[in-house]
């Protein structure tokens, strides 16, 4: 009498026919398991049998029978993501059904292909942008509404406790890791931080449900072709939305007025390619750096004409006097379009223009995602001051500043001495250990500070140097009063635990103790900050852990989170020079020629490729602009 029992094994014998080719047979198996599902009411069971129907469907050529099926295994899992009240448990969900999505959208064009007048290269479009950054966009509007705002304060108190017990907890395991231990102590360690993570989630998830503000928040929709033809492109923008997928891939040309659709080659070709170009470009070794750091080599040519004849050229037409908008798919958010070569300039030179050259570009998760900034910062008014710079800190006990301040002498890093129930410090050790970062001191974002701030009078800015570089100073309210937020010192990317990503400050004070100086991802997720621009001039600023259909979740989205519509992020290890070098030109572009934060970047890039010490795109490229443009 296992009902779901049965329909289950049903389904899986009728998914073993269809491997087997007899198609037929999987049909009846199928059509028995189906009505077993519905009665029951498992919908994630249903919605099961709906994708494979609708596999079995594509593979008998029976297109249309294969979109009705589809389709409504897509509603229900539509329905069921919104029934999920905890944000992690949703994307966690919503990750695990992106197949359903790929297929859709293949069907799609598919269709497309045999019928290019019936619009389904705008559904196949529609449905890329509902398979895209769905929890960022329901954050996002959770934090315009403030949703704790008027919670009940048990359920707040439960919340603040159990997060504290989870600190306290993680403290024991790096602590545990640091002495001789057995797999049975980590374990027990592990279940108890399971525990408490279920235990938070539940009472997340209570606030959620009696919050006043939840309960009257309505979670946007993704954009249509029409909408975002309507709220997000100008006639001067050009969206470029890529789809990767397993068999073949496909990309989407906007404008305001009309959609063109170009079909790519399958995932693992156009990866393969992005890696090769990333690996070569951003992941080198150097001396002078702001991370792990480079020294550029001879850029191979041969990789970024292929990555440019493959995402580029279809659309060779349709570039010429648009700003280009890039929402990218896979290790596409590693690749820094700016650096491929613009089409046309393809074997016409031993040195193609890069594409920077010609066009302006901006990047998001999804069109839709610029769109809900707009909409959360629409009427919002400008902070009275223009600039905060938080640069050069201070990070080990034998720098010159300390010396200087109170005649110390004892060498090392504070790392190596912090007190080891500071968790805090243990976080920063474990992250720094495990992605294999060290922290020197970066001398050139002290020029490149005292650059930025010469640009604009003393009553209009605030500057944080040296033992002020602190994380007090990141997280002290009075930073909302600023337009721009500049942060130049070393970050961190940790993709296996995406919640030790940060930016490092100042980890002793001016006695030479040890500090917190760990600008931690959670932190940033609870900071007040409606600034204009935030810039992050550190390393790897723009990556994360990539969770299927959200994108890289990292820094970027925590400062979007806490009010910044467009965020300056890198996407590998930069060099210290390098970088103040082109923040100068940068900010001097923004900040006296009046450009906006999209066209400064891109003049200041140019302005490097045109200098023969920095012509290198490992010097200019890293950097690009996640967000809004205007």
């Amino acid at each position: 009498e296992d009902k779901v029992g049965e329909a289950v094994t049903l389904n899986n014998i009728g998914k073993a026919y269809d491997e087997l080719g007899e198609k037929q047979k999987a049909l009846e198996y199928f059509n028995q398991s189906l009505p077993i599902f519905r009665v029951v009411g498992d919908k994630r069971g249903e919605a099961a049998t709906l994708y494979n129907f609708a596999y079995l469907e594509l593979n008998r050529g029976n297109l249309s029978a294969a979109l009705t099926r589809i389709e409504a295994a897509i509603n229900i899992i539509e329905d069921l993501r919104t029934k999920i009240a905890s944000q992690e448990l949703r994307a966690s969900y919503f990750a695990t059904v992106q197949g359903y999505y790929e297929f859709y959208i293949d069907l799609l064009m598919q269709l497309h292909k045999t019928n290019p007048s019936k619009g389904y290269d705008v559904q196949a479009l529609n449905a890329s942008e509902r398979a895209r950054a769905r929890s960022l966009l329901e954050l996002l509007t959770e934090a315009h509404a403030n949703i704790r705002q008027g919670a009940d304060p048990k359920l707040l108190e439960q919340e603040r406790t159990l997060q504290q017990h989870l600190d306290a907890t993680e403290q024991r395991r790096i602590q545990l890791l640091s002495t001789q231990y057995t797999n049975k102590q980590l374990a027990e360690i592990k279940q108890q931080q399971d525990s408490l993570n279920t235990q938070l989630e539940q009472v997340q998830e209570q606030i959620r449900r009696t919050s006043p503000r939840y309960a009257s928040l309505k979670y946007p929709q993704p954009l249509t072709l029409s909408e975002i033809q309507q709220q997000v492109l100008d006639d001067n923008t050009l969206l470029l939305e890529y789809s990767l997928g397993e068999d073949r891939s496909y990309l989407w040309a906007v404008t305001k007025t009309s959609i063109n659709s170009y079909e790519l080659p399958k995932r693992a070709d156009i990866e393969k390619a992005a890696q090769s170009f990333y690996e070569n470009t951003g992941k080198q070794k150097a001396p002078e750096q702001r991370g792990l750091g480079a020294v550029p080599r001879e850029d191979s040519l041969e990789v970024t004409t292929k990555l440019s004849q493959i995402l580029l050229s279809p659309v060779a037409g349709q570039l010429a006097g648009k700003r280009l908008l890039i929402v990218s798919d896979g290790a596409l958010q590693y690749l820094p379009f700016a650096a491929l070569p613009t089409p046309d300039s393809i074997g016409k030179d031993k040195n193609p223009v890069p594409l920077i050259v010609n066009y302006e570009i901006v990047n998001s998760p999804s069109a839709s995602t610029v769109a809900i900034i707009r909409q959360d910062t629409n009427g919002r008014r400008l902070a009275p001051k223009k600039v905060a710079v938080i640069a050069d800190p201070v990070f080990s006990k034998d720098d010159e500043r300390l010396k200087t301040s109170v005649g110390a002498t004892t060498g090392g890093l504070p790392l190596q001495s912090a007190n080891l129930n500071d968790l805090d410090s243990l976080a920063l050790t474990r992250s720094a250990t495990e992605t294999g970062v060290t922290f020197q001191r970066l001398p050139f974002t002290r020029k490149e500070g005292d650059r930025i701030l010469s640009l604009i009078p003393n009553t209009q800015s605030q500057s944080a140097f040296d033992f002020a570089a602190n994380r007090a100073t990141a997280t002290n309210p009075q930073l909302s009063q600023y337009q721009i937020v500049h942060f130049a010192t070393h970050g961190i990317l940790n993709s296996q635990n995406p919640e030790l990503s940060g930016v490092v400050l100042s980890l002793v004070d001016e006695k030479g103790t040890p500090q917190n100086g760990f600008l931690r991802l959670n932190d940033i997720f609870n900071l007040n900050l409606p600034a204009e621009l935030v810039v992050l001039s550190a390393c790897e600023t723009g990556l994360g852990k990539e969770i299927k259909g959200e994108g890289l979740v990292g820094l970027t989205r925590g400062f979007m989170y806490a009010g910044a519509p467009r965020v300056m992020v890198s996407l590998w290890s930069v060099a210290d020079e390098g970088t103040s070098e082109l923040m100068s030109r940068f900010y001097k572009k923004m900040l006296q020629d009046k450009l906006q934060p999209a066209a400064a970047l891109r003049a200041a890039q140019i302005e490097m490729l045109q200098t023969p010490q920095w012509k290198s795109p490992y010097y200019w490229a890293a950097f690009t602009l996640q967000g809004e443009w205007k």
